[in-house]
């Protein structure tokens, strides 16, 4: 079994969005997505979907996006992006899901021996750029999310599984400076974090080893179309 990482697919069946208009990068790029998809993965295999799998605002509307992947191999695994406005109520959106779609909020799921949480997360404080009130309160609602999702995955964990931890937002600033994500990544001895939602390299790495912990950026637009080999 491998897995499998891409981020922000930004779909759009039943509300037409086209991603192209944000340049050459996103010409055609569900189609190399899918063909690269198609090529590496198994029935066996999984690819972590973090975030931002929908532009639909509401959940029925997702139902035609849900049907481009659904076709395609291996179990694919969602957590909720800053654009899934249609994400409102976890067991909602499991109700909908279509064969081999699973969807992580506040818990976690394991396949073999790799156990999979997750959690949106968002903007982490910045020095250069104060928080506002309002996102200082989301962000310190999302450490408590994180804190809980990687709860839930120690009660999976047997020696030597990998702990896999999928993010939307990104566990750092772009100057990858510990923080109390990073710190609380660290305590619960996370192997592997994926994450997407930015889509400028600016200092960022595709891919960085941090006091342990592996760090996989997979939006999309900044890993050429193709899916990221995580383990």
């Amino acid at each position: 079994m491998k897995i499998y990482a891409i981020a922000d697919l930004h779909l759009s069946v039943n509300n037409p969005k086209p991603m192209d208009i944000f340049g050459p990068t996103w010409e055609g790029y569900l189609d190399k997505i899918f063909d690269d998809w198609k090529e590496k993965v198994t029935d066996d295999d999984v690819v972590l979907m973090a975030g931002d799998f929908s532009w639909a605002m509401k959940l029925e509307e997702t139902a035609e996006d849900f049907k481009l992947l659904e076709g395609l191999p291996g179990k694919k695994i969602l957590i909720r992006g800053n654009h899934d406005y249609w994400w409102k109520s976890i067991s909602a959106v499991r109700k909908v899901l279509p064969p081999n779609f699973y969807a992580i909020q506040n818990d976690s799921l394991k396949f073999g021996s790799c156990v999979i949480c997750g959690t949106r997360l968002w903007n982490v404080p910045d020095v250069n750029k104060p928080m506002t009130e309002e996102n200082e309160k989301i962000y310190k609602r999302e450490l408590i999310r994180l804190e809980l999702t990687l709860q839930d995955a120690q009660k999976l964990l047997q020696e030597g599984d990998t702990l896999v931890c999928m993010l939307h937002y990104p566990p750092f600033t772009f100057k990858e400076e510990d923080n109390e994500v990073t710190a609380l990544l660290e305590k619960y001895h996370v192997n592997k974090v994926v994450f997407g939602h930015i889509h400028a390299y600016l200092k960022q790495h595709a891919f960085l080893e941090k006091n342990g912990v592996e760090y996989y950026l997979s939006s999309c637009d900044l890993v050429g179309n193709k899916l990221v080999e995580i383990v």
